[in-house]
């Protein structure tokens, strides 16, 4: 993509500003920051949950700050991450776990950290339509006779023992081990009595006493994945669940806010070495995605169609609108046809959405260890120390006092009191019943029926411990 640096637009913009202020019309870098890096390199996925980063650039919001921002999208999450700690990248939108895995050293060890979350929701679970057709006998209905909502994972159930009894894997995708769509689909999975397995420090497959054989597909790979037969579902951000439905390959059944409400999905990570010798940098750049998050909710959504034409241009997600759509203004497709109304399904800003919870950190932190990610028990203390290494609530509030100040946004975007923990998660918001208390982790994973529980380990192939 283009520097944004050279662009006309940025030009013209020069131009009138130093008009304005030799006439006296406009204070001079009145609520710029003094930045220590003014040209910058960010990386993406192709996922519409990328947006703030394209509406921060396509809106001027990073020429306000004082950034010349590249946008350049990347073959995969591993990639991203690596370029991202060797400079290559300066920053880039990453998976929730990304930058809490890196800092606990669980994949490519370093210190990644963010000032910004990037949106709650945004996915969904797909099968194909086989897999839907053996799942349908086992789904309530409504009067109507459509399917009722959301699906849960023991309609599944049957299939998966199907397949069993007739010696055939049941394969699915989800994007990266770390990723927001493996835990989802584990929660969803475990939900209904599925095992998805366990990861051990010698087998990292995570398919230890699986029931469902989770494996990584690239998103854009997923529809064809799904129609080759290599996997029979999967677990992926939008468009490629309503990809799956537009070609009439596969059916979403449960959408991520149906398996835990408002869970974060992407963060903006950066190096901790970045932060540390570019505080006004980061400022800046946070500055410009509250902004972007801002302008993507504002008017009640009333600026989603022209995000969605942003986004379908090749340059960032370059999907179709009506995909795209489907999903990000408020409405959700299921079966081909079967198109509801799912107002939250894409948050950018409302709900605190943008500010970086420690208590997101830690539930993360908590699927972790559910699954053999972290192989020994930790305590209560070390997932608070985990979370606040990573996630920098300060510097997110540091930013939002001065866009309040410069007329921005309004004060009562921010939780400006919190502790940096959201309240507990009600049994009514979970599809498992089970709540969640970010300030109490082990009493939480050990409340869960499927999983590690305190002092468990993975001795070769079995649970080990008490």
């Amino acid at each position: 993509m283009r520097s944004l640096k050279f662009t006309r637009r940025t030009l013209l913009g020069a131009a009138a500003s130093v008009l304005l202020m030799t006439t006296g019309l406009f204070p001079a870098h009145a609520d710029m920051l003094d930045v220590e890096k003014d040209e910058l390199k960010f990386g993406f996925i192709k996922l519409t949950d990328m947006a703030p980063l394209a509406i921060a650039y396509e809106k001027g919001f990073f020429e306000d700050e004082g950034l010349f921002v590249t946008l350049e999208p990347q073959a995969n999450w591993k990639v991203l991450l690596d370029r991202v700690i060797t400079g290559e990248l300066d920053g880039a939108h990453m998976l929730s776990g990304q930058p809490i895995a890196a800092t606990i050293g669980f994949g490519t060890p370093a210190h990644i950290v963010t000032p910004f979350t990037m949106d709650l929701n945004g996915n969904a679970i797909t099968v194909s339509n086989d897999v839907w057709a053996m799942m349908k006998p086992h789904i309530p209905t409504d009067a109507d006779g459509k399917s009722v909502h959301p699906v849960k994972s023991d309609t599944l159930k049957p299939v998966i023992d199907q397949f069993r009894a007739e010696g055939k894997p049941f394969n699915m995708g989800m994007v990266f081990p770390v990723s927001t769509h493996n835990y989802e689909l584990r929660y969803w999975l475990a939900a209904g009595n599925i095992h998805p397995g366990y990861y051990s420090p010698t087998d990292i497959s995570g398919q230890i006493k699986a029931d469902a054989l989770l494996s990584v597909t690239p998103p854009p790979q997923m529809p064809s994945t799904l129609e080759a037969g290599t996997i029979h579902g999967y677990s992926v951000g939008e468009p490629w669940n309503q990809q799956a439905v537009f070609k009439g390959i596969g059916v979403p059944v449960v959408t991520d806010y149906d398996i835990f409400k408002n869970r974060s999905e992407k963060v903006f990570g950066i190096t901790a070495d970045f932060a540390k010798q570019n505080p006004n940098t980061t400022l800046a750049l946070t500055k410009a995605l509250i902004r972007a998050a801002q302008w993507l909710d504002e008017g009640d959504n009333a600026n989603r169609m022209e995000a969605v034409e942003i986004l379908s241009r090749p340059e960032y997600v370059g999907a179709d609108k009506e995909v795209i759509a489907n999903s990000m203004t408020g409405t959700f497709e299921y079966e081909k046809g079967d198109k509801r109304d799912v107002p939250d399904f894409n948050v950018f800003y409302r709900h605190f959405a943008t500010y970086p919870y420690y208590s997101d950190a830690v539930w993360y932190l908590t699927q972790m260890r559910r699954w053999g990610q972290i192989a020994e028990h930790k305590d209560d203390a070390w997932y608070a120390e985990a979370a606040k290494s990573v996630y920098l609530p300060d510097i997110y509030l540091e930013a939002a006092k001065m866009l309040v100040e410069e007329g921005h946004v309004a004060e009562a975007d921010f939780p400006w009191g919190s502790d940096g923990y959201r309240p507990t998660t009600p049994a009514t918001d979970v599809i498992d019943g089970i709540p969640f208390d970010g300030k109490q982790p082990n009493a939480y994973i050990d409340s869960l029926p499927i999983g590690l529980k305190s002092g468990q380990i993975i001795d070769g192939n079995e649970v080990a411990g008490s």
